[in-house]
């Protein structure tokens, strides 16, 4: 899933495609969107429990929201596609040009969906990745940032390779009779690009599902 940097994505697309695969079920997905509680945040997978900021980090192997400010404005930042010869997965939509992707579980209960590009829709804060994050989830579900920032939490994506860890994202996550779903973003203002996740289950294990997510697929930066 190569993504070419002087092609611009339009998030506003993406998003449209993203709301319809998951309106059918649940109507208007802000209403369900916990309140915020940080010891219910999901677990990203990694040595943290998903609700703090990467601490004492070693320089380089980490991608706080502070560190993403010092990126060079060119620098190359993708989804490593880590399910791609896994048979635990499936192809539900390849790349579709405008930077998205989805996944399946092999047994069809949940989809995984990918995309990375600019983000020319999306209210970005200038200087503030977290802020911006937070902007993406509100794309998606058609709600101010300001509605976000405070049900949303911070997690981490991997770096550089899958189970590690140390990109910082937000989130925010619902469980709505015996489904649930979880989508995760994160913003780099200093290169105008952003990448999200979106995971979807007919049971209650979006949690589960974004552990593999996270094992297996990473966030790359090429300067």
């Amino acid at each position: 899933m190569m993504w070419t940097a002087s092609a611009t994505r339009r998030l506003g697309t993406a998003a449209a495609i993203v709301t319809l695969a998951i309106l059918p079920l649940s109507g208007c997905l802000y209403a369900q969107i916990p309140a915020a509680d940080p010891s219910a945040a999901p677990s990203p997978g990694t040595e943290t429990d998903g609700t703090d900021a990467p601490e004492g980090g070693t320089p380089g192997t980490t991608l706080t929201f502070e560190e993403g400010l010092d990126l060079d404005p060119d620098t190359y930042i993708e989804w490593g596609d880590g399910f791609i010869a896994d048979e635990q997965w499936e192809t539900i939509s390849p790349d579709d040009g405008n930077g998205g992707w989805t996944y399946g579980t092999a047994d069809g209960t949940c989809t995984v969906r990918f995309w990375q590009g600019h983000m020319t829709d999306v209210p970005v804060v200038d200087g503030d990745d977290s802020a911006s994050s937070d902007a993406i989830l509100g794309v998606l579900l058609e709600t101010p940032t300001a509605d976000i920032t405070p049900v949303a939490t911070t997690g981490e994506f991997s770096y550089m390779a899958g189970g590690n860890g140390g990109v910082e994202m937000r989130q925010v996550s619902a469980v709505e009779g015996s489904r649930s779903w979880l989508m995760a973003a994160r913003a780099f203002t200093q290169t105008g690009v952003g990448l999200y996740t979106i995971v979807d289950c007919m049971a209650n294990d979006a949690e589960k599902i974004m552990d593999a997510v996270t094992d297996a697929n990473a966030v790359v930066v090429t300067p």
